[in-house]
């Protein structure tokens, strides 16, 4: 059973969207569930950092692939500098 609330992570609030996409799709739901805080903060960072809107929207959609295939962090990032604060 999918659970209604989404988790977020450590130092970033869930977006709107990035929560509204996982909702809507139960196998990146249940993974994102599965991965720890820290990685569930990277994959916000990852997302919110894009700077254009479409860029976003293109991490989004690729966020729900790779997670639904069952990778636990962004792949080929350097990842969050917000680490750690």
């Amino acid at each position: 059973m999918i659970k209604k609330e989404i988790s977020t992570g450590t130092v970033h609030i869930m977006p709107a969207d990035l929560r509204k996409a996982i909702a809507s799709a139960p196998a990146a739901q249940a993974a994102w569930e599965d991965i720890t805080s820290l990685a569930r903060n990277e994959w916000i960072c990852w997302v919110t950092s894009g700077k254009k809107m479409e860029t976003r929207g293109i991490r989004i959609e690729k966020a729900l692939s790779k997670l639904k295939g069952g990778m636990r962090r962004p792949c080929c990032w350097m990842g969050c500098p917000h680490r750690g604060k």
